[in-house]
């Protein structure tokens, strides 16, 4: 029996919840949402979470290979920001088929 191969957005998905499986890149991610689309400097960032060093590179490098995080250089400085869209199109893929099993309700309705 041939095994079909997964719909992207199944292995995007699958790509950005392995990248956020730890506390402290889910700690990366909350502090780098809450400072917005301009991001932070990687010394501002590690200080805030208090992730430094080798560790950091490494989480921020996973996170960025994912499509979660963007990086970009600012002078001396490599700044580090929240790919907004992507963080969407992962929330929209966990929400896309909401409530699409209840009998008489709209498929895609939201509930909050």
């Amino acid at each position: 029996m041939k095994q079909s191969n997964p719909p992207p957005a199944l292995i995007f998905a699958a790509s950005a919840f392995a990248a956020l499986g730890s506390e402290q890149r889910l700690s990366i991610l909350r502090r780098l949402v809450r400072a917005g689309p301009e991001g932070l400097p990687i010394g501002e960032l590690g200080e805030a979470v208090g992730i430094t060093g080798s560790v950091l590179t490494h989480h921020l490098k996973q996170m960025v290979s994912a499509g979660l995080l963007q990086q970009r250089r600012d002078g001396r400085r490599i700044i580090c920001a929240v790919d907004y869209d992507e963080i969407r199109r992962l929330s929209d893929y966990l929400l896309q088929e909401c409530c699409a099993d209840q009998g008489g309700h709209s498929q895609g309705a939201h509930h909050g």
